[in-house]
C-alpha cells in the first residue's frame, strides 16, 4: 500500500561521476525522511572519453522531470515543492508528482515502455 506524502527538492543532479553514465538524480526531503529519485542511465561518456552517446530516452526523461515540477530551467528544480509516492520500507521509490497540478511521472514506469535507446555518438579529436 503506497502513501503521497509532500517534500522539497533538496538536489536536482545530472552527474556522469557513476561509472561513466550520465544520470540524473533527484534528492528529496520531507518531514524527517529523505530519499534520492532517478540513476537510469540517460547516456555514456566520462572527462576526456573520446566518444559520448546520448540517449533521446535521457533527454525526454530530464525534460519530462523538469515539466513535471512545472521549470523550464534545470538549475530552478532544486528548492520545489513534490508529491511522492512512498511504500513499505524499503520499497523504491519512483513516483513523484506535481505538488498542486495532477501532474505525476514514474521513473520506472517511463523506463518500462521503451523499447530502444536511440542512440546519437559524437567522438571527439
Amino acid at each position: 500500500m503506497s502513501e503521497i506524502k509532500n517534500a522539497k527538492i533538496t538536489k536536482a543532479e545530472l552527474t556522469m561521476a557513476d561509472y561513466g553514465c550520465l544520470t540524473l538524480w533527484l534528492t528529496v526531503e520531507g518531514n524527517g525522511w529523505g530519499v534520492n529519485l532517478g540513476g537510469f542511465v540517460l547516456g555514456k561518456g566520462y572527462l576526456d572519453a573520446k566518444e559520448f552517446e546520448g540517449y533521446a530516452k535521457g533527454t525526454e526523461e530530464i525534460m519530462r522531470v523538469m515539466d513535471t515540477v512545472g521549470v523550464d530551467e534545470f538549475g530552478d528544480l532544486e528548492g520545489k515543492y513534490v508529491r511522492v509516492e512512498v511504500g513499505r520500507l524499503g520499497d523504491r521509490v519512483t513516483k513523484f508528482g506535481n505538488i498542486i497540478k495532477e501532474k505525476w511521472f514514474d521513473f520506472n514506469e517511463f523506463h518500462k515502455s521503451e523499447n530502444t535507446n536511440k542512440k546519437v555518438k559524437h567522438e571527439t579529436n
